[in-house]
């Protein structure tokens, strides 16, 4: 075999990546034939260089090896003027690349890099050159095409285009900007391999709500403070607590709403007939707010004008009075105020009423105006103790400063028709707001009402919509004098007292931001 000269053989390794290709490039060509029209091949890093064969790929055995070396077939070329292909297919002049520069990923989605040209262009030039990779001549040493028709060659088959996505009328897509290959900031999402890039979705995570503390913390018992459970913490020294029972789970959710948020004043007024128990009433449920409500001060005022006993019930002591207290002008301070009023040992204060009957002093709604405007400088709670005249003067003005009212009947027939008129009363002058924030109290003063008596009673005022409770007959409140909640009552009636605070302590946060008349 004749040798060839040095300049037909092209080494791949020496050259630098990419090389910029000549204007002209030569072919072989066939002695005898015509000569064949230029070809383009696809390679697959989306570059166009001359071929016979897509992708750069050796003809197959059955093609046949084309012309070898030293041969006739092979001392022939056709010059292609990459220029004028350029200019007739609009590539464009190929963009240099400097040498040495690495390679950029192709921007072009997979599949698109192989396959048979367009079917929209025809001839001999429909496969177009990639604009952005310039062409390399192809090496010396590959063989040329066979002589005669080649094999038609089914092309590989393509991925389906996903569907166009409609647009609204009106709106428009922006226009994407174009990739360059030289771009050294890589695509929002990252390069996803040789391919295309990644979609990525943005991140939902939320890992607040994923870590709970029931998971990780074991639940604390609160240790029981009364009962069997009580005594079995004790007697193995605090290893085993069954926590609370029911019941004083029960009292701590009362005792909950007794102190929850008050803004501003709060003031609540006691209704009934006399001797049905309305200044015990008062008393009981005025020591309930005092003792759990350390934050507060509460005060209970004697506004009953036929000789009230509420000061005797609380502080024998006490020597204050409205009129001295509407006539001080020099009640700055607390300690100014606390001369004036008595209290008791969890902290009840109380405003007593007029007892002398000599010169008797009657009072009247301009004095208890000006002496409960002092005392609300001071106290945050007041328990009114009225009278049983609802057409009273002192009666009407208590009735439109207070937020809630507690009506007290007895269970026998005139202390519930009592209880009754007073509810109709309010109902047909204007007060039902105050109707609705009202709780009714059954008052076992003696003991002998029956069960029956008193569940029909308890049924027909629950009717209208009050809370009805019943309190059991208590022998501590029967001889009268000082009451002392939670050293000599039973703890069934400690409970009903707790159980009427939460009831009006229900309606704190739906009275301390409305105006005060007739709320």
């Amino acid at each position: 075999m004749p040798d060839r000269p040095s300049s037909d053989f092209h080494d791949d390794s020496a050259s630098p990546p990419n090389p910029e290709p000549s204007a002209e490039t030569t072919r072989p060509v066939t002695p005898g034939l015509p000569p064949p029209e230029p070809r383009l091949g696809v390679g697959g890093s989306g570059s166009a260089e001359p071929g016979w064969f897509s992708g750069g790929e050796s003809p197959s055995p059955e093609q046949g090896a084309g012309p070898s070396a030293g041969s006739p077939a092979a001392d022939h070329t056709e010059v292609v003027n990459l220029a004028e292909l350029r200019a007739r297919t609009g590539a464009g002049p190929a963009r240099p690349i400097p040498p040495g520069s690495p390679r950029r990923w192709d921007t072009r989605p997979p599949g698109a890099h192989s396959g048979p040209p367009s079917p929209q262009h025809s001839g001999p030039l429909a496969a177009s050159p990639s604009p952005q990779q310039p062409e390399s001549p192809p090496p010396a040493h590959q063989s040329g095409p066979p002589p005669g028709p080649q094999p038609a060659q089914s092309p590989p088959p393509q991925p389906t285009p996903p569907p166009a996505r409609a647009e609204a009328p009106g709106k428009r897509r922006p226009a994407e900007s174009a990739t360059h290959w030289n771009d050294d900031a890589p695509p929002a999402g990252g390069w996803a391999g040789a391919g295309g890039f990644a979609e990525s979705a943005p991140a939902n995570w939320n890992y607040v709500d994923n870590i709970r503390s029931s998971e990780l913390v074991s639940t604390r018992k609160i240790p029981p403070e009364r009962g069997w459970r009580h005594v079995v913490l004790k007697a193995t020294g605090g290893l085993i607590n069954l926590g609370q029972s029911p019941d004083e789970r029960r009292q701590a959710e009362l005792e909950a709403k007794v102190c929850s948020l008050l803004r501003g004043h709060f003031k609540i007024g006691v209704l009934g007939k006399g001797g049905t128990g309305k200044t015990t009433i008062a008393v009981g449920v005025g020591s309930v707010f005092a003792k759990l409500r350390t934050d507060d001060r509460v005060v209970a005022i004697d506004a009953d004008t036929s000789f009230g006993k509420l000061g005797s019930r609380i502080d024998p002591k006490a020597s204050g009075s409205y009129w001295e207290l509407a006539a001080d002008r020099q009640l700055f301070t607390f300690a100014d105020v606390r001369a004036r009023v008595g209290s008791n040992a969890v902290g009840l204060f109380v405003l007593a009423g007029e007892s002398a009957t000599a010169r008797r002093r009657v009072l009247d709604a301009q004095i208890y105006r000006e002496a409960t405007a002092r005392l609300d400088n001071h106290f945050t709670m007041s328990i009114v103790d009225c009278g049983s005249t609802m057409d009273a003067q002192i009666t009407q003005a208590v009735l439109s400063d207070v937020d809630a009212l507690i009506v007290v009947s007895s269970p026998w027939l005139d202390g519930a028709s009592s209880a009754g008129q007073i509810l109709e009363w309010l109902a047909n002058y204007g007060y039902t707001g105050l109707l609705h924030r009202t709780v009714v109290v059954l008052n076992d003063s003696d003991g002998h009402a029956q069960k029956r008596t008193r569940q029909v009673l308890a049924d027909r005022f629950s009717s209208h919509g009050q809370k009805v409770i019943e309190l059991p007959f208590d022998a501590h409140l029967r001889p009268g004098g000082v009451i002392d909640v939670y050293n000599e009552l039973d703890a069934i009636t400690q409970r009903r007292l707790l159980e009427i605070a939460a009831a009006i302590a229900e309606h704190f946060a739906s009275t301390t931001d409305a105006p005060r008349e007739r709320r």
